[in-house]
């Protein structure tokens, strides 16, 4: 019997023993292609920010806001438990911050800035309106999103087309939508408050709004572990939940700085924005397990913890 030529598997012509070198090459080339245009883009970011201090502000407020949401996801690594009624407490507190934040730190400083250009020919009808317009416009952006987008409430459930599907893929990506939806109004008002207040009074803004996120981010990652997912998820998760921040704090002071008349119309943009997840996110997640005497307790002291750091530092 005639024997067959032993071949080296180095030189098979099978072709799943190889590896496709060329889908590899490809894949290589892209991500170096990629990384020059990121590094590309953060040197002429760096370069803008330069000639523009109150960007370079703003991506630090919202960086610190960004690291205190991760913060707060820290203790879910040891346990898990918490109760009901100290979430929602949590919530109150976080409530009552940014609707401090909204008062003394969008909507004073917003019709200071309007009479100050003389919006709506000037004088107090005038900042008013501009402001209340601004406002408006603000919780309306915020109401499209939240009818145009599926995403899912932490407690509430599912809103949005296409909300029957139950995956575990899609209600991460709802849960995603919902952090997005959630985080970036805070972002927006760190950017803007930079460019409208004063250097102290803008840093007591970021300084509330991070305080506000610690629980917040605690929050978020309980959330994810009661809804199923691992722990090391929810904290990832959690933790990134806050990156949204520095974006929206920096496309904030971009598009204010590059024209200081848009200044009143952006304070009370954020300032709408915020009053939106308020009402329609926080307080009623707060009150929907019966705990509404401790939420409304926890939104009074985080209310005057904002004031006195918004007026006693600014």
């Amino acid at each position: 019997m005639a024997m067959k030529p032993k071949t080296s598997h180095y030189f098979s012509p099978n072709k799943g023993s190889s590896p496709n070198w060329r889908q590899h090459l490809r894949l290589w080339v892209g991500l170096i292609i990629s990384m020059g245009g990121v590094w590309a883009l953060c040197h002429q970011f760096w370069l803008y920010a330069q000639d523009h201090p109150v960007v370079l502000q703003a991506l630090v407020g919202g960086s610190i806001a960004a690291l205190a949401t991760a913060l707060g996801t820290v203790p879910v690594i040891f346990s898990q438990t918490m109760s009901q009624r100290t979430q929602d407490t949590l919530y109150g507190f976080g409530a009552g911050v940014m609707l401090a934040a909204c008062a003394f730190s969008l909507v004073l400083p917003g019709l200071e800035a309007a009479q100050n250009q003389q919006v709506f020919g000037g004088g107090a009808w005038g900042a008013g309106s501009a402001v209340g317009l601004s406002i408006l416009l603000g919780a309306a952006a915020l109401m499209l999103l939240d009818r145009i987008l599926p995403h899912e409430h932490f407690i509430k459930g599912r809103e949005g087309p296409g909300s029957t599907t139950s995956t575990k893929l899609r209600r991460t990506w709802l849960f995603v939508i919902a952090i997005t939806l959630h985080n970036f109004p805070e972002g927006l008002a760190i950017g803007v408050g930079y460019v409208g207040n004063e250097g102290v009074r803008a840093n007591a803004l970021a300084t509330g709004i991070a305080i506000q996120d610690v629980p917040e981010g605690l929050v978020v990652a309980l959330a994810l572990l009661a809804a199923g997912y691992s722990r090391t998820f929810s904290v990832v998760l959690g933790m990134a939940s806050g990156l949204v921040e520095p974006v929206g704090a920096v496309l904030g002071a971009v598009a204010v700085s590059s024209s200081l008349v848009l200044l009143p119309f952006g304070l009370g943009f954020a300032a709408g924005a915020m009053l939106f997840v308020i009402s329609h996110e926080i307080i009623p997640e707060s009150h929907r397990q019966g705990h509404e005497t401790f939420a409304t307790g926890g939104l009074m002291i985080g209310f005057v913890l904002m004031m006195l750091l918004d007026t006693a530092l600014g």
